[in-house]
Formats: structure tokens, C-alpha cells, sequence
């Protein structure tokens, strides 16, 4: 069987290492808010090329933490609109929700499955405070005109980077794009923890120390809170595990993007429509999302040949029972993905044998 991802295999290429830390972060008697966070962070922010970083506990987290922070500073307040694409992953509207502001879904462009940045203008009114990209399944999404856009009406520009550390945009990487970045370290992630994990970047000081504060309960001194804050931590030993991780990033980057390379050469069933990149350096290819009108069939296809496949995301959130109050939402390209797409095993630790394994059984479908 061919796994859609292997994280044993992935994380035995570090064993040795993780173990070590492991045995270093239980001897040492520091489990939060200790200097493995605070080496995490440094990393971070030297990868990153810039900016800051708080380490907290989870992605969703780093998102809620960034939108909560906004309101204390009075830049956001209760009933504002957030746009959002329509076709992403719940959690980037749950933090949207749970902060009571309301997100105004917008279609995403079939060709990259990413905000249709065409479409934003045309939402923006007079409640709008901010745009949140999501760089979906890896890839960049950005444009200059979109900066124009939201400078040119005061809206703050929120990065969901959950699934594309390391990707770039005219050579700046993404979480660094914008005012403020959320990130997941959740296991499965290019950059994935042994547990969860998830990191705000933003290059505002204020916005740094009001999150900072705001994940440790609202306290910026201990027993002085001066927010309703959260409990949203990194453990020490989490950020051990990233801190070794974190070095093999770019290498496990470029094995991905020479996986996806290959199946973009090779893969030739004209059932099946394959994703579009013209530059490599905007797609870390956190998955390899394929699209076909007999996704079933195909899936389960695959399946009894050996090949696992998952689908990101059957459901669209505005169709989830939680938020029953949008089913009357008609959104048919968003709609049509969610039907169609179906992502194909791709990870660092895929064997050229398994890769053509892969390529060939597609092929014969």
C-alpha cells in the first residue's frame, strides 16, 4: 500500500535527533514558556527572513489569537467583515466567528483553487477591516494589486499560511507577505510537530506583545491580566521536535515540488485535470490536488490498486451543519471543487518506484 503520508517514515529520518532532544527537553524540568520555545521563535523569524514570531499551540489558535488582538487594539470591532475564500478549510472561518465577525465568502479562481483576487473589490464595504488569504494546499496566493487594494481601503491583509511555509513570492516567503500570518505545525503539515502546534508572524511590535499576552491567559506579568485571554501555548517539547525539523525544511521542500513535477509530466489521462504552476517557487505542494468528474470512482480505483488518496475537502463549510444559518449560499465553482478534487499521495519520503507507481496507475484508469 502506498500511504497517502507516511509520518512514521518521515519523522525516522530524524529518530536519532528527536529522541535526543526529547530525552533533554524531560531532564531538564522546563515544559512551557521556556528557551526551546524561545529558540523556536528566533528560528522562525530567521527563516522567515524578517518580522516576528509567537509560538502557540495550534493553527487555528495562531488565527483567532491574530483577529482577537485586532479588537483589543480597536482596529477590529464586533460585526466587521473579513473576506474570505469560500473553498478553504473550516478553521480559517472559525476564527473568524469565533471573534463575532462576520466572513463574507468569496469563489476562488478555478486554475489555482485560491481566492479569486478578481472578485475581492467588489465585497469591500464599509464594514470590511480585512482580507484573509489562504495560500491553499501551498501554493502563493498574492498579487500587487491586491496590496493596492486593501492600502487603498485601509483593510489589513491576514495570511493563513497553515499549509505553505517556505513558499515565496517575489522572493518574499509567505507569512511575510502580509500584516499577520497564522501557522499550523499540526504533524501532517511540511513543517509538522509530534503533536499540534502553530505560530503568528507579523512585522507589528504592538500586535506581537498584545498576541503574546493574549495567549498566556491575557498576561503580560504573571497574575496581572489586562485581557480576556486564552491558553494557547507551544509545549517545550514541541518546539524541540521543530527546532530539528525546521533545518531539513527546504530539502524536504524540493523533493516535493521534483515529485510534482513529475506527475505533472507524466500524468496524461485526459479524465483527470491536473494543477497549473508556472513558478516553482509559489507552490511547496503541501498537497498534490488532482480534479476529475468520477472522483469516486477514481478513488476507489486507486484504492484497490494499492494507493491511498484523501479528499481536501468534501464538504463546503458554508454547507456544514455549524453554520446552518449560510446553507442558502450558492457558490457553484466552489461547490464543483469541493465535488471534484482529490489529493494524491506526495511527501518527502516517497520512493521514485512508488512515485511511477502512482503515474502508471492513473494512467490506466
Amino acid at each position: 500500500m502506498i500511504k497517502f503520508l507516511d509520518l512514521q517514515k518521515i519523522n525516522a529520518q530524524y529518530v536519532t535527533e528527536l529522541k535526543q532532544i526529547a530525552a533533554d527537553v524531560i531532564d531538564s524540568g522546563w515544559y512551557l514558556l521556556g528557551e526551546r520555545v524561545k529558540e523556536f521563535e528566533k528560528n522562525l523569524e530567521t527563516y522567515q527572513e524578517g518580522g516576528y514570531a509567537v509560538a502557540v499551540a495550534n493553527g487555528l489558535d495562531a488565527l483567532r489569537l491574530i483577529f482577537k488582538a485586532y479588537i483589543e487594539l480597536g482596529i477590529m470591532e464586533v460585526g466587521d467583515e473579513i473576506i474570505v475564500p469560500a473553498n478553504t478549510y473550516i478553521a480559517s472561518v472559525l476564527a473568524i466567528t469565533d471573534n463575532k465577525l462576520v466572513p463574507v465568502l468569496v469563489e476562488p479562481d478555478l486554475d489555482t483553487y485560491n481566492l479569486d483576487l478578481t472578485l475581492v473589490k467588489s465585497k469591500i464595504t464599509s464594514k470590511t477591516k480585512a482580507i484573509m488569504v489562504v495560500h491553499l494546499y501551498g501554493r502563493v496566493c498574492w498579487s500587487e494589486e491586491l496590496v493596492h487594494l486593501a492600502k487603498s481601503n485601509n483593510l489589513k491583509l491576514i495570511e493563513d499560511n497553515a499549509q505553505a511555509i517556505g513558499a515565496t513570492w517575489n522572493g518574499i516567503r509567505t507569512g511575510n507577505l502580509g500584516d499577520a500570518a497564522g501557522f499550523s505545525f499540526y504533524p501532517g503539515k511540511n513543517l509538522g510537530a509530534l503533536g499540534d502546534s502553530g505560530a503568528v508572524t507579523t512585522k507589528d511590535k504592538e500586535l506581537t506583545k498584545t498576541i503574546r499576552a493574549l495567549a498566556n491567559y491575557g498576561s503580560a506579568q504573571k497574575y496581572v491580566n489586562q485581557y480576556q485571554g486564552l491558553n494557547s501555548r507551544m509545549d517545550e517539547i514541541q518546539a524541540a521536535f521543530l527546532n530539528v525539523k525546521l533545518r531539513y525544511l527546504n530539502n524536504d521542500t524540493v523533493l516535493r515540488q521534483e515529485i510534482a513535477k513529475y506527475y505533472v509530466q507524466n500524468i496524461t489521462n485526459d479524465k483527470i485535470i491536473l494543477p497549473n504552476v508556472n513558478k516553482t517557487e509559489e507552490h511547496v505542494w503541501h498537497l498534490f490536488v488532482i480534479r476529475t468528474t468520477k472522483r469516486n470512482e477514481l478513488q476507489n480505483y486507486l484504492q484497490e490498486n494499492g494507493i491511498q488518496t484523501l479528499i481536501h475537502y468534501p464538504i463546503p463549510l458554508y454547507k456544514q451543519e455549524c453554520y446552518r444559518e449560510m446553507s442558502d449560499i450558492s457558490l457553484p465553482i466552489t461547490e464543483k471543487i469541493h465535488e471534484e478534487v482529490l489529493s494524491l499521495p506526495i511527501s518527502p519520503v516517497m520512493s521514485k518506484e512508488e512515485v511511477e507507481r502512482v503515474v502508471e496507475v492513473l494512467n490506466k484508469f
